[in-house]
């Protein structure tokens, strides 16, 4: 069975970030080894956490097109917060190391001095260039499919081009005046934008492997279009939970007592449909109670 047009472009988006990262690991390997520079470390240790990144991406895409199963009746997304746990610590990780080695090099009598500055700028511009092209075509994709995973990544990339720049000006400042204090001061701005990172990524896994609620827009504008929809004369019990990219809505709406079964159930499809088109990224469940009787007033 052929995928649909919006999988092939979620998925031809993944596959771009995955490559485009593991181009950029190679490229700033190469660079770190010519130059020595910890600033390019710092901006490895983000390729690599974006190649991590873009992996759980295109793996939560797959997951996004499988049917739920007989051992995962609500869907397989918590997958994604388990690996983005991972992810976190791993970054967190990566970004101490370099802390400890930038402030290392800044208190030495005699710092290490940076060698072959010229090849690193020129490997760091063509990181900004990937970076750029993959930027493009995310952005396209996500105007046409509204995919959050893709919308997500795009912004991790976007937020990558500072350390490349960074970089980039460390290593001219030690090329042009000798100033190599400048890369290790890089390489600790660099490191805390990786920390600040991990703990929001952490944060919000944690938070979906604990069931928290969705945003409270999300849930205004569930209630907004419940309250307003014809037919439905109240409605309680709205609750939702986190897992992955997806927000699970349950939700009670009240009914008159005297309509048909068919027209109770195409009052609560048709408000299921418009949640779903308002919140794609949605799993809705909709219970149908008899509403209260409203004694009429003389």
């Amino acid at each position: 069975m052929p995928l649909p047009e919006t999988t092939r472009l979620n998925l031809s988006a993944g596959a771009a970030s995955v490559v485009v990262a593991a181009l950029l690991v190679a490229l700033k390997l190469w660079a770190l080894g010519e130059t020595g520079a910890l600033s390019v470390a710092a901006s490895l240790a983000d390729s690599a956490m974006d190649l991590m990144v873009s992996l759980g991406a295109i793996s939560a895409i797959f997951y996004a097109a499988r049917p739920p199963d007989d051992d995962h009746v609500f869907g397989h997304s918590s997958a994604e917060d388990l690996a983005a746990l991972g992810q976190s610590l791993f970054i967190l990780i990566s970004a101490g190391v370099i802390t400890w080695a930038a402030i290392n090099r800044l208190i030495t009598a005699q710092p290490e001095r940076l060698t072959a500055e010229g090849s690193g700028i020129i490997a760091m511009g063509l990181s900004i260039v990937l970076t750029l092209a993959l930027i493009v075509w995310q952005t396209r994709v996500a105007k046409r499919t509204g995919n959050k995973v893709v919308k997500a990544d795009r912004l991790h990339y976007l937020g990558d081009l500072l350390p490349n720049i960074g970089a980039i000006a460390s290593l001219w400042a030690s090329s042009r005046f000798g100033l190599i204090q400048i890369d290790s001061v890089m390489a600790l701005a660099a490191a805390g934008m990786l920390a600040i990172g991990a703990l929001k990524i952490g944060r919000s896994a944690w938070d979906a492997l604990m069931d928290r609620a969705a945003d409270p827009d999300v849930i205004d504008g569930i209630a907004t279009l419940a309250r307003e929809w014809p037919g439905v004369h109240g409605f309680h019990d709205l609750k939702t939970r986190m897992a992955g990219s997806k927000i699970f809505v349950h939700l009670h709406i009240e009914l008159d007592g005297d309509l048909t079964l068919r027209e109770a159930h195409d009052i609560g499809a048709g408000l299921r449909r418009t949640i779903l088109l308002a919140y794609p990224q949605t799993d809705v469940i909709i219970h149908k109670d008899v509403a209260r009787k409203v004694e009429s007033r003389p």
